[in-house]
């Protein structure tokens, strides 16, 4: 064999540990980044009725007053290429669906690329003149990590994400039916429109 072929043949493997070694490095950095709700929190209440966060004014709110409600739950944030399009189909479903029992909840986040960094005021501001939401925007909020709001730590374990089960950007969406069952999860990138039918469903069930 040529010294140049055995060279070469010298060499390949030592690239394909480079790649096996880089590639678990990653993964490992994933889970560092975004680690599991499971392994990070303590487990959350065992009914959505039986949690209560914080409305924008600070107010707190407990989520039972939407017992017999179709939820919509999204993390929001103001600053996102998301934004304007998630924002103008989420007020679409809500002026069509709110007198038949829907609900959209939006929490503002500044998790994501600190897309989301005002303060309650500013953010309330934004939302409502700008964007032109009527439906409810609670209080700013961690999802992911130590200080994960409990509505978040319940959401992601009744319903886990692909690669785990942290929420991965803004506007990730949870479908929660009349009983208070999580029965969807949905990526950022899904947008509210495509969920409608969904929402139906649930809002024509008993």
């Amino acid at each position: 064999m040529p010294k140049s072929s055995r060279w070469v043949n010298q060499r390949a493997p030592s690239k394909t540990k480079k790649l096996i070694l880089f590639l678990f490095l990653a993964f490992v950095f994933y889970l560092y980044r975004y680690p599991s709700s499971s392994s990070t929190v303590e487990k959350s209440s065992s009914s959505i009725y039986n949690i209560s966060v914080k409305d924008i004014e600070g107010k707190d709110v407990s989520l039972s007053q939407f017992t017999g409600k179709v939820l919509l739950i999204v993390n929001v944030a103001s600053k996102c290429g998301l934004t304007q399009g998630n924002y103008k189909e989420l007020n679409i479903l809500y002026a069509k669906y709110k007198s038949k029992g829907l609900e959209i909840l939006a929490f503002p986040c500044n998790q994501f690329g600190s897309q989301e960094p005002g303060s309650n005021k500013e953010i309330k501001e934004t939302v409502c003149n700008i964007f032109k939401a009527e439906f409810p925007i609670f209080d700013k909020i961690e999802v992911n990590g130590k200080n994960t709001s409990p509505l978040y730590n319940f959401l992601k374990e009744q319903k886990g994400g692909l690669f785990g089960d942290s929420i991965k950007w803004n506007f990730a969406k949870f479908l929660v039916d009349k009983q208070g069952n999580v029965v969807d999860r949905y990526a950022p990138t899904t947008p509210p429109l495509e969920i409608e039918k969904d929402i139906v469903k649930l809002l024509a069930s008993a």
